[in-house]
């Protein structure tokens, strides 16, 4: 893992109160009351702390949750997982593996023939960034990922849109 995406007190304070909430003191914001629930825009999905890849619009899937809801992270080691025993249940935590913040949960009730694992995040502890705006933002090594190349200003791209 790159030391490319940690936590920096620049970056804490930068967040709004629900993404410090959320990402740092390990809070869970409100279903169906979020920002990427509903997104179906093809893009990245990084976390709002670090700016580390997390996962693709290509993995996104509506779990009917509420939450934006992954297949998979965009790689393995993206994220780490740990043992929740809060709200008297056991959960498996999801947390970037970069700046170690709070993601969500992940859980094994996902599509059977995408792994079966259905990765719920907060909308909160993500930032996404459309496919146009990849290469700006610094990711156009995962244009790929969306079916072609893509590039900002005036040209054109050529994009195999996906529903998510």
């Amino acid at each position: 893992m790159s030391n490319t995406y940690r936590k920096t007190p620049e970056a804490l304070s930068r967040l709004t109160d629900i993404q410090y909430r959320v990402t740092q003191r390990d809070g869970t914001e409100r279903a169906f009351d979020n920002e990427y629930w509903d997104n179906h825009e093809p893009g990245l999905y990084v976390d709002v702390v670090s700016g580390q890849p997390l996962f693709s619009s290509t993995d996104k899937y509506d779990s009917g949750t509420g939450w934006p809801s992954f297949t998979k992270p965009i790689e393995p080691d993206a994220v780490a997982t740990k043992t929740d025993r809060t709200l008297w249940m056991r959960r498996t935590e999801v947390r970037s593996s970069g700046a170690d913040s709070h993601l969500g949960h992940v859980f094994d009730d996902g599509p059977r023939e995408a792994g079966g694992q259905r990765y719920c995040m907060n909308s909160a502890s993500l930032r996404f960034i459309p496919v146009g705006e990849l290469e700006a933002e610094g990711y156009g090594e995962y244009a790929g990922l969306f079916g072609g190349t893509h590039t900002t200003n005036s040209h054109t791209t050529d994009t195999q849109e996906e529903n998510v």
